[in-house]
């Protein structure tokens, strides 16, 4: 009973916990983005009871709190936020003291009605000599309930609505306050998601956490607990990758469509391949083809919104002077400044674009047939992605159907692959030689005037 009550003295955080930990002290907004029974949920209720108690250990890095705080803990119901937070602050029913917050600072526990053995609020005592105070909240009450208090911290345990978590921002602001989130996502592309890992507003950080990274799992404790979870969960529970169920568009796991980057031979065929925007990105890929095993590898990308063509241009000539270009259909349009064909004006600016838009070897160009292109090369392992591409995994992350139809927003790089695909035919060996390239200029210079 002695050692279970010194549970904050013997905290010992693995590396992606202090990490965590680390990144309140300049971090306003925290995310522990984790799998399973990884530890996210010891690291928040370790955390909140050094700033409850003001007891930081010797390693600690993170935001100090030099007098007594006020703090909010949260769970889905008052059922998970009793099993959860409550358990690892206070400890199991009937052993107080054995949790996160030491026996003899509590000075006092006030019980919450409807649920039982859910605490409603607690003092607890403050290396100052001062009190700290904790009160348990739910998500199930909605904004009101979460309304009319000033704060230095909250603790949300597993996954809230953007707006419950924007009325807990309100609560913080007068005291530059910490917001904690420890979750699984499980509920997929998210708004709450989408503002911490893709928006990421200043003052914010995501901590990703494997079970890969959980040490206090053995290589086979790991390997077993991955069997039990079902092949379409796994993303999200072992690899804290959001889950999107039945709407996503390609099944496959990202850890079968990764590879590490590796030096291209030089007798492999290149393409690049582009989808056209304005607002929404325009995007490019580069595609390398193992012709001998048919399998191609997107080993670069490049998105940016509201750039000129020469912009685009430019940056794009840095993947090979005679790289060849798919574009798509809609690259036909007039551009409206100049007139002209927006797929002629990345001509004039010196790219090598194919001289019809993509199409499969067949003819046609339907989204849908290009999808499944796409997909069965996933499938057969025909088709890699270089982990260095991050911002293509971002896409493919969220890329799902509503209602049978997918979701045309944030898929820019995904469409250009799929253009690259349709077009892999058209791939060409780069040119290693300046009499290369000089024949290839002299050819389109010819063909530009």
């Amino acid at each position: 009973m002695e050692l279970e009550r010194r549970k904050l003295e013997i905290y010992s955080p693995h590396p992606k916990q202090i990490e965590f930990h680390a990144a309140g002290a300049r971090a306003v907004e925290r995310c522990l983005l984790a799998a399973n029974q990884s530890g996210k949920s010891t690291a928040g209720a370790a955390e909140v009871a050094m700033h409850l108690t003001g007891r930081y250990p010797p390693w600690w890095t993170g935001r100090v709190f030099a007098e007594p705080v006020r703090w909010w803990c949260a769970g889905e119901s008052g059922e998970s936020t009793r099993d959860t937070p409550q358990r690892l602050l206070f400890g199991a029913i009937g052993h107080p003291g054995t949790g996160f917050i030491p026996h003899g600072d509590i000075i006092s526990v006030s019980p919450a009605r409807g649920v039982a053995d859910l605490l409603d609020h607690a003092e607890i005592r403050h290396t100052s000599g001062r009190s700290s105070f904790l009160k348990f909240k739910t998500y199930g009450k909605g904004r009101e309930n979460w309304a009319s208090e000033t704060l230095d911290g909250i603790w949300a345990d597993e996954e809230l609505e953007l707006g419950l978590y924007s009325e807990g921002l309100v609560r913080l602001q007068a005291r530059n306050g910490l917001m904690m989130v420890t979750m699984t996502p499980l509920l997929g592309q998210t708004a709450l998601i989408r503002r911490l890992t893709i928006d990421e507003p200043p003052g914010s950080s995501v901590t990703r956490m494997t079970l890969d990274d959980a040490l206090h799992y053995s290589p086979e404790e790991r390997k077993l607990a991955e069997a039990r979870i079902p092949e379409h969960e796994r993303d999200a529970r072992i690899r804290a990758i959001p889950f999107l169920g039945s709407g996503l568009v390609y099944l496959s796991a990202e850890a079968d469509i990764r590879c590490e980057p590796f030096a291209i031979p030089a007798h492999w065929p290149l393409l690049g391949a582009m989808d056209i925007g304005w607002d929404h990105p325009t995007a490019a890929v580069k595609i390398a083809w193992d012709r001998d095993t048919d399998a191609a590898y997107v080993i670069a990308e490049y998105r940016q919104s509201r750039q000129l063509i020469y912009q685009h241009a430019s940056r794009l000539r840095a993947w090979g002077k005679t790289l060849p270009w798919a574009w798509p259909h809609d690259a036909l349009k007039h551009d409206p400044g100049s007139g002209e064909e927006i797929a002629n004006q990345y001509r004039d600016h010196l790219l090598n674009m194919l001289p019809k838009h993509a199409t499969f070897p067949e003819g046609g160009y339907g989204f849908e047939a290009g999808l499944e292109l796409v997909r069965e090369r996933f499938e057969l392992g025909t088709l890699k992605i270089f982990s260095s591409c991050l911002m293509w995994f971002e896409e493919y992350r969220q890329y799902h159907r509503k209602e049978g139809l997918v979701q045309k927003i944030h898929d820019d790089l995904l469409d250009a692959t799929r253009i690259g695909i349709m077009s892999l035919r058209h791939a060409e060996v780069a040119a290693r030689t300046g009499e290369d390239y000089n024949k290839f200029m002299n050819k389109h210079r010819r063909e530009w005037v």
